[in-house]
């Protein structure tokens, strides 16, 4: 693509509008900046878009939203969805209503019927709302906890779980079909609504949504009983989980809920943040400020869509909170949901946990504690939400509950994706657990840790973005796979899977042996006393992850091992 050709194309055609073409002439003596915008079209991805808001075909704008929903409809029609429709929410981040909008009009010239929200919604309410209307697809516009720059576009299946092989490829293709902008069609509003094509969906929803959460609560009278003792300061990061959040909490009993004030309020700037995501303990600043006013007993983020949750609990040993990460709450709410369910009676016998490749090994030792299957999944929660639908096609299995290392989990099967909202709802059931029995979440915790094993997991990211930055991705990825590490520090590398050409070697005996996973450019480094790291380029970010876990003998004592495994980890890529 020569990049100068097609800007100066979009800042003459008068098909592009004059504010854009405003935009793009303020740029017209920074090259570097015209080539990060037009060297290449917004990719559409097996998860859908995502990218910086602006102009230019490599940007999240009305025109590259609607060129990805006319793929996306030219899919519709050849599988006969048009007259199931399609569910669309979206969140708080600038120009999400606006992606809405022209997302359901491009599919309503297409003569497919949609069902927009009326207002901002939480994510894993557009997947339990597609599921409830019978639609086809569902699309959300949302960048997630991405920075405030950034916005995106999710594509959802008839299952209700983002789109996997091989819809996901499939999509793809008729997406990159559509070459051209005069092949995207549009109508207006007015006409979509006098063909009976447009509809909003709105408090119905709610109400249903919420109906099937609080279903999930297993000893509602553990509420009952401390509803009006326990303090929960909660923050919805300016996003969509503020209403939903305190509507569940609410109906359930519980009396002492704070929200952050600053944080209320939906704004796509997020102005107290710069960065809208739980896993960063700067989000916390002014929640811990709260709970420390309030003497709160836990402290709940959600990021922008509400389908993540960040934890903070007292210690009661020195008054001071302490940070959750994904795999702690994940596991403090899935040994709950286990040994409760064994105790009342409830835990099938083809009970499954699952969990993605990069999540703590901890749940392999909970669910064999419990003898229920455990199954692990590529990184994505879509692959999670994927074998609910397997589990309902075979009868293999009964879904129990699903977590990822990226603080995400799911209760219930209302939805197919991970949801913060029942999360919020879950933790704080396992809280008035632990009240009863004259404990915190943290001692909980640590209950956990003694019984299980002292399990602790890391996450490294290297930022590199444009053109250079994905050349330099590759080739990180490259010399891992060229030249293998045989050690990281102390840890020796037993096995090394290769997600990529599918195969796993066992370093020990020099055995091969092929992978069952899709095809994910990913690399899996097996270590020895229960140790490991992955690497793998993000899909939503201009980013390379590398994920590490380790098994102490105490947590000191896995702090030092991760940290050593951390440092020989880097310098081997740096």
């Amino acid at each position: 693509m020569d990049f100068m050709k097609v800007y100066e194309k979009w800042c003459s055609d008068t098909y592009f509008d004059e504010a854009t073409r405003n935009e793009l002439a303020a740029i017209k003596d920074n090259e570097k900046e015209i080539e990060d915008r037009f060297y290449k079209d917004l990719e559409f991805g097996t998860g859908g878009l995502r990218g910086v808001i602006g102009a230019g075909t490599n940007r999240m704008n009305v025109y590259t939203v609607r060129k990805a929903t006319q793929g996306l409809a030219n899919f519709i029609l050849k599988e006969n969805g048009q007259d199931k429709g399609v569910a669309i929410a979206f969140d708080s981040r600038r120009m999400s209503p606006e992606f809405a909008k022209e997302a359901a009009l491009c599919l309503n010239a297409n003569g497919i019927k949609t069902y927009k929200f009326d207002t901002l919604r939480p994510t894993p309410e557009l997947s339990f709302a597609l599921r409830h209307l019978g639609c086809i697809a569902g699309i959300v516009v949302t960048a997630s906890h991405n920075p405030p720059e950034y916005n995106g576009y999710k594509v959802y299946w008839e299952d209700g779980a983002q789109i996997t092989f091989p819809k996901d490829k499939e999509i793809i293709s008729e997406v990159n079909a559509v070459t051209d902008y005069s092949m995207v069609k549009t109508m207006t509003e007015e006409e979509a609504w006098a063909q009976g094509l447009y509809h909003t969906i709105g408090k119905e929803i709610d109400d249903l949504y919420i109906e099937a959460l609080k279903k999930q609560i297993i000893h509602p009278e553990y509420i009952a009983q401390v509803a009006e003792d326990i303090k929960i300061v909660y923050t919805p990061l300016h996003g969509t989980g503020n209403l939903p959040v305190r509507r569940v909490l609410s109906e359930l009993g519980f009396k002492n809920v704070y929200v952050v004030p600053e944080q209320e309020l939906p704004d796509g700037n997020f102005p107290t943040v710069s960065y809208p995501n739980p896993e960063d303990a700067k989000a916390f600043t002014l929640a811990l400020e709260l709970a420390k006013k309030v003497d709160a007993d836990i402290v709940l983020a959600t990021d922008p869509d509400a389908d993540r949750l960040g934890v903070y609990a007292k210690n009661p040993e020195n008054g001071e909170y302490v940070s959750f990460t994904g795999n702690m709450s994940g596991m403090l709410i899935g040994e709950y949901i286990l040994r409760q369910r064994k105790e009342n009676g409830t835990l099938p016998a083809n009970g499954a946990l699952v969990k993605t490749i990069v999540t703590t090994n901890m749940a392999d030792v909970i669910a064999k504690a419990y003898d229920v299957t455990l199954i692990e999944v590529l990184t994505g929660f879509k692959y999670i939400g994927e074998q609910i639908k397997f589990f309902e096609q075979n009868h293999s299995y009964e879904y129990i509950f699903g977590l990822e290392e990226s603080y995400g989990c799911l209760v219930g099967t209302h939805a197919r994706d991970k949801d913060a909202v029942v999360a919020v709802m879950a933790l704080c059931e396992v809280a008035a657990y632990c009240k009863i029995h004259g404990k915190t979440l943290w001692t909980q915790m640590l209950e956990i840790y003694e019984k299980y094993g002292y399990f602790k997991e890391g996450l490294e990211s290297i930022t590199l973005k444009g053109i250079d930055g994905v050349e330099k991705i590759q080739a990180i990825m490259d010399k891992l796979r060229s030249c293998p590490p045989k050690q990281l520090g102390s840890f020796k590398v037993l096995a090394i899977r290769d997600y990529k050409s599918k195969k796993a070697q066992n370093l020990m005996t020099g055995e091969e042996s092929e992978l069952t996973l899709p095809v994910s450019n990913v690399l899996y480094f097996e270590l020895e006393n229960d140790g490991w790291c992955c690497a793998r380029p993000s899909g939503t970010e201009p980013k390379i992850k590398f994920y590490m876990g380790v098994k102490g003998t105490s947590l000191e004592n896995a702090d030092v091992m991760l940290k050593e495994l951390t440092e020989a980890l880097l310098a081997l890529v740096r």
